[in-house]
């Protein structure tokens, strides 16, 4: 990010009318405030000669830039990426998730809506999704349709307030998981995502290892790759 830096100089004994102007620039580094000193070259005519003299001048440094403020959404997820991380969640792409599946006896949790696991997964996959259509209607709720559907989402979600129990019922904590959603995310740092880029998946990953699952895994690439990738597929339509 540039950071926009002012200079301003100071006049000197040796010239006590000599006032320059701020000067102004732009950096890409952001740097602490400091000082330094810069060397000036002026020009003075005597006797018709034209004669430079150097002006050391102290100069103050002052940094404008200031990092933008992380979004409590960004904030929380840094802190569920730090325990996935603690926790050594490992992320498999979706070839060695299909084997592992096949081979090793990995159960495949799908955390999409229902209505997307009816329409593809996974064969033997276990749906249990981590969020959920919006069900009450108190003016809170209301309200959060109502913001969906100012951006087009006319079917707004919240979390599942179930999930844990439903996972509970249908696999037991021994269990090897690996956790799949559309989309995948990564817990992986980038130039662009620093802190990786969460994802419903890498949520519910969360919640298994905050909630006794010892044995979770995270499908890296989502179901988006694992269709693209032509691997086996079922539908209950």
């Amino acid at each position: 990010m540039a950071a926009l830096t002012s200079l301003t100089a100071h006049s000197t004994s040796l010239y006590p009318k000599f006032h320059p102007r701020p000067l102004i620039f732009y950096s890409n580094s952001i740097n602490e405030p400091s000082t330094c000193c810069l060397t000036i070259k002026a020009v003075r005519y005597s006797s018709g000669r034209l004669r430079l003299h150097s002006i050391r001048s102290g100069m103050r440094i002052q940094n404008t830039a200031t990092k933008p403020a992380k979004s409590p959404a960004e904030e929380d997820w840094k802190i569920k990426r730090g325990y996935l991380l603690e926790k050594r969640v490992r992320s498999v792409d979706v070839k060695e998730a299909f084997r592992l599946q096949k081979e090793n006896n990995f159960v495949i949790l799908d955390v999409r809506p229902e209505a997307e696991f009816k329409e593809a997964h996974a064969p033997g996959a276990i749906n249990v999704q981590i969020y959920r259509l919006i069900k009450e209607w108190t003016a809170w709720d209301i309200a959060r349709r109502a913001a969906f559907a100012f951006f087009g989402i006319f079917a707004g979600t919240e979390e599942n307030p179930e999930f844990i129990q439903g996972v509970e019922s249908k696999i037991d904590k021994n269990a090897k998981i690996i956790v799949a959603c559309s989309s995948g995310g990564t817990t992986k740092p980038s130039q662009s995502l620093p802190e990786g880029q969460q994802s419903r998946s890498l949520i519910a990953a969360y919640l298994l290892v905050l909630n006794g699952y010892t044995n979770v895994y995270h499908l890296e690439g989502g179901l988006y790759t694992w269709f693209k990738e032509g691997l086996p597929t079922v539908s209950e339509e």
